[in-house]
């Protein structure tokens, strides 16, 4: 199997990285972070490259781009640490808005691409615990308008989007898979509570109460579980530039810290540890790239193999955030340096989707048959 990168897709990792370089220095995140974690702007010059529109069809004004490069772009925004909201606005709103008929949308998908507009996914509730078909929150038709009513939680960049895509029950028990559809409500309909979250975003609380909606996918379950799949790729492609980014960072402080009149990089012991955090990096970016792989398969084989890249990416960002912070000593904890950055976003990203204890059990459930030796 080839894993070589196109001339394209290289040269799509190389204008991100350029603009990282440029656009997204540390010092940058640094005032971000300490103003709230507004990032409303970063996503706009991001538009600016195209990158907003990367997976839109391109009868819709984008770039009709797929899985891998998306991949490509995740890896260099991760490396960059750029704390905007881009996986849930470019790339799971469009694998949502995708499987709503033309009619329904109207021209979201274009804003999207072009930047205008920011559409964000709010499917958590508090009692779901990760569980895509615990759907409290109601839709409720009145001749062809819907309404609904309910919460949604740590919505991304709430206070800032435009609108938002609310998986929503119209029948059934609070844990069907039926009867759930996907619901476009416009922010002026809703009541939300925007406030920071530790790795230096922005996150809310959105209320509905009869809030006006336009129905996008009456079954909406399938629809919403691929795109949540979306988001986990996209997520370990980031968590890999995260930790390619620590293991550099570490490499160069341990080449530079000296004791005893040598670098800490010649001591043997950690030598062995940083070979260690290498494996765990290369195992994860193994894995980021099976996530990717398998976005195109039926939804059991895609769903097991989502969970399982996730069950390794959340060991492999434990290991290597910990094992880099404690190589770095007291500075790798402050807020003044950049590793503690890397290690909270980490940290929040084994957190988010379902933790490696709940894909974990995505795993195992699927595995029931053959313990997966004979699959």
């Amino acid at each position: 199997m080839d894993f070589d990168f196109t001339a394209e897709q290289q040269a799509l990792r190389d204008a991100v990285a350029r603009w990282v370089d440029k656009g997204f220095p540390f010092e940058r995140r640094q005032r971000i972070s300490r103003a709230g974690g507004a990032t409303r702007a970063v996503l706009t010059e991001l538009a600016g490259l195209g990158l907003t529109g990367l997976t839109v069809p391109q009868a819709d004004g984008g770039l009709g781009c797929g899985a891998v490069e998306a991949m490509v772009v995740m890896e260099e925004l991760g490396r960059g640490l750029v704390n905007a909201p881009y996986a849930h606005a470019a790339l799971i709103t469009p694998a949502l808005l995708a499987a709503a008929p033309a009619a329904a949308h109207s021209n979201w998908p274009q804003r999207v691409a072009d930047g205008s507009a920011l559409i964000v996914l709010a499917h958590q509730e508090p009692p779901s615990r990760y569980r895509l078909a615990q759907v409290q929150t109601r839709a409720r038709r009145d001749g062809e308008h819907w309404s609904i009513t309910g919460a949604k939680s740590v919505v991304p960049a709430g206070d800032e989007a435009d609108a938002f895509i609310v998986p929503a029950r119209s029948t059934g028990a609070d844990d069907d898979e039926a009867g759930i559809g996907l619901y476009l409500v416009e922010r002026g309909h809703v009541r939300v509570r925007a406030y920071p979250t530790q790795d230096g975003a922005r996150a809310a609380e959105v209320v509905l109460q009869e809030s006006a909606a336009t129905l996008l996918v009456a079954e909406g379950y399938a629809v919403l579980e691929a795109a949540i799949d979306v988001g986990l790729a996209a997520q370990c492609a980031e968590a890999v530039g995260l930790m390619d980014r620590l293991l550099v960072l570490t490499a160069d402080y341990l080449n530079t810290r000296r004791q005893f009149g040598v670098p800490i990089a010649s001591f043997q012991a950690l030598r062995h540890r940083m070979a260690d955090v290498k494996m765990q990096l290369e195992l994860a970016r193994s894995m980021s790239y099976f996530a990717t792989l398998t976005l195109d398969r039926e939804r059991a084989a895609r769903r097991r193999a989502i969970s399982q890249a996730c069950v390794q990416l959340g060991q492999s960002m434990r290991f290597v955030g910990q094992q880099c912070i404690q190589l770095h000593g007291g500075i790798g904890v402050t807020d003044e340096h950049l590793a503690s950055h890397l290690f909270k976003r980490l940290t929040m990203l084994e957190l988010n989707f379902g933790d490696t204890l709940h894909h974990l059990g995505e795993v195992s459930a699927r595995m029931q048959d053959t313990a997966g030796v004979f699959a």
